[in-house]
């Protein structure tokens, strides 16, 4: 794929489709598409190690003045900030007499429990353990060995990316009824970008699927042309990757933001009144670029990352609907791959 331009890169970001094809006429990528394929990368996405760590939420949503409070697959989990910045976690049940810390206030470091003032510091305390926690810079990993399983690791399988310093970071957080399979699986289906997108991507083509070889990248290799106004496009190389079970990974490898990563982290909630799995998409986008005026965009970072939000948003309208309905198929013996 080439990007043009001196130096490998386009002058401007923007092509212009010369001969924009209408979505009814597309290519079809259902042959493509098979089910076995997809079935394969989520095989061997869930047979990798996570060490039992689990994102709970976005680095700059963890405060010190109150907790950020979760539940992964049915634990109350609660992190904030100690006196020093640094996150601490632990179980979101007051020892005492069970009160939601959750709706409890941090001062100067420490959870105060508004029920009865029970003080919890981060340190083991009346029955109280802490849960390894980890801040990447962008999200906040928590680990759970109880809930998890596995062997556990020092730190989380955290994906390669530009540095949240000279990058702009935003993180999307949408709830489905689903399992962490169902959106993993969503991810290793490139195939449908252009088809179900249509008002984002065109012009998609899967130009490399994985083969489970050892030693070889196993990802799905994707020119896509992500829309901007009218016939305006922005053209890119993308792989799509899952280092662990529970992550899918897309890095731009050629175009413009080389090194740009989405990463989207699906977290298990528990189930709902009806028994139903409900699970936490979290998705963080990390773009950089060597353009000089990228500099003035991380300047605006507060501006725009509602709006990569809102994006992200409207995306995940559309693929949580088809991950709730591969569970829902799935779980009534119906699914067809």
């Amino acid at each position: 794929m080439s990007t043009g331009g001196a130096g490998g890169r386009r002058r401007l970001p923007l092509s212009l489709r010369r001969h924009p094809v209408p979505w009814e006429r597309q290519r079809p990528t259902w042959r493509e598409a098979r089910p076995a394929v997809i079935a394969g990368a989520l095989k061997r996405a869930q047979a990798r190690p996570s060490g039992n760590w689990y994102v709970v939420g976005a680095s700059r949503d963890v405060r010190g003045d109150r907790p950020l409070a979760r539940t992964v697959a049915g634990q109350e989990v609660v992190a904030w900030r100690d006196a020093a910045g640094r996150p601490v976690a632990g179980p979101g049940i007051c020892p005492h007499l069970g009160a939601p810390l959750r709706d409890s206030p941090v001062r100067c470091g420490t959870l105060v429990c508004h029920w009865h003032g029970l003080a919890l510091s981060g340190a083991p305390f009346a029955g109280w353990e802490p849960f390894p926690a980890h801040d990447d810079g962008v999200l906040l990993w928590v680990r759970l060995d109880a809930v998890g399983g596995e062997p556990p690791l020092d730190a989380p399988v955290v994906p390669r990316r530009p540095a949240p310093a000279r990058a702009l970071t935003a993180v999307y957080t949408g709830v489905g009824t689903c399992e962490p399979e169902d959106v993993v699986a969503n991810r290793l289906d490139p195939w449908h970008g252009a088809w179900f997108h249509p008002y984002s991507f065109v012009d998609l083509t899967v130009a490399g699927t994985p083969d489970g070889a050892r030693g070889s990248e196993d990802g799905f290799t994707v020119d896509v042309s992500f829309k901007v106004a009218g016939r305006l496009v922005v053209p890119v190389r993308a792989v799509f990757t899952a280092p662990e079970p529970r992550t899918v990974v897309m890095r731009v490898t050629e175009g413009e933001g080389v090194g740009s990563v989405v990463e989207t982290h699906a977290t298990p909630l528990g189930t709902d009144e009806r028994g139903r799995p409900r699970t936490a998409v979290v998705e963080a986008v990390v773009a950089a670029s060597g353009r000089p005026g990228f500099a003035l965009a991380r300047g605006a970072a507060p501006l725009l990352r509602p709006l990569v939000r809102a994006a992200a948003g409207r995306l995940w309208q559309d693929d949580l609907a088809y991950a709730e309905r591969r569970w829902s198929l799935r779980s009534t013996g119906r699914y067809p791959g």
